[in-house]
């Protein structure tokens, strides 16, 4: 069973259709990439998938489980939507750090305010502390950054910034974990070092869906690719496969725009 499904997605700003209904499946443990020119559509599917937008219709599926359905008349609350997102991690384009805080906080503020819903709280509220203290330390040394766990954002390069931005998406053990375009507020210099970051977890068969512009590392380091085009998938294959021998002409000039 798939991990992810996603069926007949639209969404729509007033009269603006931006996603013509996407539909895709993804194992666990599998890596798949989103390509496409800017609009096309792929963040809007993003943030839709991890309700951070609502969609219009359609269904979102996870573990055979329908956790957004548009024809159904119940409507999530706040607590139902923060309950969904808890299977998704999102790793944002910006970095979107809280600048108040330092490395250590950014990554265990989520799930410090998370433990808080424990009934076991507060009885055992230095055990749990404890414990997310280790994990985030654990992650951020996973991301070369045990060095770094007192510094703030404005004291770290845009690379360790956006590896801070991993290690808290992952804090709370998301069933799959999004990357929105992860390089493109980053220097060349600093592009190599967060895509050695996801090489790395999809060693790990980390269930990934992944939005970027570097083509060769979607062939790369995806089991599959989707291709977006005016809303709508124009063309989907296996990674290789598909940045090779690419079957439309649209998706011919896309790849010969992005290699010039």
């Amino acid at each position: 069973m798939a991990i992810l499904e996603v069926r007949n997605l639209h969404k729509s700003f007033g009269k603006h259709e931006v996603l013509k209904g996407i539909s895709f499946s993804l194992e666990k443990g599998n890596v798949l990439s989103i390509i496409g020119s800017s609009g096309s559509g792929k963040t809007t599917l993003l943030r839709c998938i991890t309700f951070l937008e609502t969609a219009t219709s359609g269904k979102i599926l996870v573990d055979g489980d329908a956790i957004f359905d548009g024809e159904s008349t119940v409507k999530p609350n706040a607590k139902m939507r923060r309950e969904k997102q808890l299977n998704f991690g999102l790793v944002f384009q910006q970095f979107n750090l809280f600048p108040q805080y330092n490395v250590l906080n950014n990554v265990t503020l989520a799930p410090r305010l998370r433990a808080k819903e424990r009934e076991d709280y507060k009885q055992n509220k230095k055990q749990i502390l404890a414990e997310i203290d280790a994990k985030a330390r654990t992650l951020l040394e996973k991301m070369g950054l045990s060095d770094k766990l007192d510094f703030y954002p404005c004291q770290l390069s845009g690379g360790q910034q956006q590896r801070v931005s991993i290690a808290r998406a992952m804090a709370l053990e998301p069933k799959i974990l999004f990357f929105d375009e992860p390089t493109s507020a980053l220097d060349p210099e600093l592009t190599g070092e967060i895509l050695k970051v996801i090489r790395e977890l999809a060693d790990e068969h980390m269930t990934m869906v992944i939005v970027t512009h570097e083509m060769t590392f979607a062939k790369e380091v995806s089991d599959y690719i989707v291709f977006m085009d005016g809303g709508v998938i124009a063309e989907e294959g296996a990674a290789k496969e598909l940045i090779e021998h690419p079957k439309t002409e649209r998706l011919q000039a896309f790849l010969s725009k992005i290699s010039d």
